[in-house]
């Protein structure tokens, strides 16, 4: 009996828990065991704090499957035997399917009135992409491989599924830091931006209220997703995947002939996709690849070039302000990152801190859209730079 015992003991994964196998900066870590209480950790602000909870806890439950040792569920098929569940529908991450999906959902759900009303905030929406370019350049000269430093200047989109795309064609073995890194700062934009939107302006300037934007058409909105679908991708075809899915959804809203579809697209195949891209993403985040030194680079790096693309918005919206002799908040600026819609309601809640009749809310709406625009365009040239 004692023997059944000792033999079921150590073939089970208690052992190997336990195990010292990762060293970082020269110590020996039970790598498996700390990957295992981060994931605990990113649970626990998924579910307690609400930090991007639709992607950050099956993020986190997949590093969690990922780091529980002998399940087999991130092996390739050998032989005979079949690969383990996780292998298989990480298939849908590597090659690129997901994310263009996830782009097709948010097409769906985005209106691009405020943009096309307009259309000067796609500057700003455009600006807000310099960190990803800064960024890229900083990497490099910390000696990343060029796909690795363009991987990890995408952070600064502030857009996990482009960020997650452009990864998985680029540098795969850094998907899950990145992963970690674009929606850890996409869930603290409220904390991250407020104090950059401060340090910039002037209380002058955040107390600006902006004229009412003019009413769009549904004609006007019908074309614009197959005018901005023909001029990218006709300029930059790596960015068909992601421009084509978020303007077919776009466009199937705006049609507003096929109501179920786009319920479907927006609620359900949204929420499918989105499970399994966050499981496959954070089942990348094993002990070997996140617990080393670059990794801490990449998070800093991600933090930079968000905090820089925020910045250079801002910058932008207060050269408008000069510009049109104070008819434009520069505050808007801070949306340009593509944290839909959360970065225009931080200008919303920020404007409204300096005057309390200030609605910047849909302003916002332009420079934040124009930037989930920009952030695919970015990838699609960094793409075609370096794929």
């Amino acid at each position: 009996m004692l023997k059944i015992l000792v033999d079921f003991f150590q073939n089970s994964g208690v052992v190997e828990l336990f195990r010292f196998d990762t060293e970082l900066f020269g110590i020996m870590l039970p790598g498996k065991l700390i990957m295992i209480a981060l994931a605990c950790l990113f649970i626990y602000l998924g579910v307690k704090k609400g930090y991007e909870p639709y992607l950050l806890i099956p993020i986190a439950f997949g590093m969690l499957l990922a780091n529980l040792p002998l399940t087999g569920l991130l092996d390739g098929p050998l032989g005979n035997q079949p690969g383990g569940l996780i292998y298989y529908l990480y298939q849908g991450t590597a090659l690129g399917i997901y994310p263009p999906l996830i782009f097709l959902c948010i097409g769906v759900g985005t209106d691009f009135g405020p943009l096309i009303a307009n259309p000067k905030s796609l500057l700003l929406g455009a600006a807000a992409q310099l960190g990803i370019f800064a960024t890229f350049l900083g990497a490099m000269a910390l000696k990343f491989t060029p796909q690795q430093a363009a991987s990890i200047g995408i952070v600064g989109g502030a857009d996990g599924p482009t960020a997650l795309f452009l990864t998985s064609r680029l540098a795969p073995e850094l998907l899950g830091p990145i992963a970690i890194a674009a929606y850890s700062y996409m869930a603290l934009v409220p904390i991250i931006q407020p104090p950059i939107m401060k340090a910039l302006t002037t209380k002058k300037e955040r107390e600006i209220k902006m004229e009412q934007l003019r009413e769009v058409s549904q004609k006007e909105k019908i074309l614009f997703p197959i005018i901005v679908t023909l001029f990218t991708v006709v300029l930059l075809p790596s960015a068909g995947a992601l421009i084509g899915m978020l303007m077919l959804g776009n466009l199937l809203k705006e049609s507003e002939r096929v109501p179920l579809l786009v319920n479907a697209i927006q609620n359900s195949l949204m929420y499918i996709v989105s499970i399994l891209l966050g499981l496959t993403v954070g089942a990348t985040a094993t002990a070997e690849t996140f617990l080393t030194p670059s990794t801490l680079m990449i998070i800093g790096l991600g933090l930079a070039a968000f905090s820089f693309g925020t910045a250079s918005g801002v910058l932008l919206g207060k050269l408008m302000c000069l510009l049109t002799k104070g008819k434009v908040n520069p505050l808007i600026g801070a949306a340009g990152v593509s944290a839909v819609p959360m970065a225009a309601r931080v200008v919303q809640k920020e404007g409204q801190k300096y005057n309390p009749s200030n609605f910047l809310l849909m302003h916002a709406m332009g420079p934040n859209v124009a930037g989930v625009i920009g952030s695919a365009v970015a990838a699609g040239l960094l793409l075609s730079f370096f794929g």
